[in-house]
């Protein structure tokens, strides 16, 4: 079964391609709905992030408060990576844990790890090959912008901690561009699947 790492800036589209990864028959591990589990679940990390970022980051129940936690994170890349210094382990681990259980089912040929951070964090030297999907700036920025949910300073903030798409796309195995429609993108991400396998 190959393990592949999937990745693409804010707005890029990656979700949509691991939708259609997904209907075409990989099993999705969701890196950051996995890491959002281990901050509302996992006791340790949960110690580890109020010794880090101090009681800040809780809400009046003394529980994770992930808009707290995100608007002290995303601030400058000293406070991001110390963030993940934390919580990327504990993802590793349940990739891991999680590859060797379908693995055992044989009822997949690919595992793709759905991660916006794959080669900040360093999975991707854990992948058998890195597929990275990039868009132009503008088309990012009315993707997110009409989704809603961030400024546009939080959606820019967010781009300048993430490595720039051409440093991602010189190290990548495989690359789709997605400036088009959603039948282009199907049409791109299909050809990439196809070579996968």
């Amino acid at each position: 079964m190959l393990k592949i790492g999937l990745t693409g800036g804010i707005g890029s589209g990656k979700s949509s391609v691991s939708d259609l990864f997904k209907e075409w028959g990989a099993h999705i591990f969701d890196a950051d709905t996995e890491a959002k589990r281990i901050l509302d679940t996992n006791t340790t990390a949960q110690s580890e992030l109020i010794a880090e970022f101090g009681t800040d980051v809780l809400n009046a129940n003394n529980q994770i408060d992930k808009a707290k936690l995100a608007r002290i994170a995303f601030y400058d890349e000293d406070h991001q990576q110390r963030l993940n210094i934390i919580i990327h382990p504990y993802v590793f681990d349940v990739i891991d844990s999680t590859f060797d259980k379908v693995l055992a089912s044989g009822k997949h040929e690919v595992f793709v790890v759905d991660a916006a951070l794959i080669y900040e964090s360093g999975a991707y030297t854990h992948m058998d090959y890195v597929l990275v999907v990039t868009s132009h700036l503008k088309i990012k920025t009315e993707r997110v912008m009409t989704r809603g949910g961030l400024t546009l300073d939080q959606f820019l903030q967010r781009v300048n901690l993430q490595w720039p798409d051409e440093d991602k796309i010189h190290m990548a195995d495989f690359v789709i561009h997605n400036n088009g429609t959603l039948d282009q993108l199907k049409v791109e991400a299909k050809k990439t699947y196809d070579r996968l396998l």
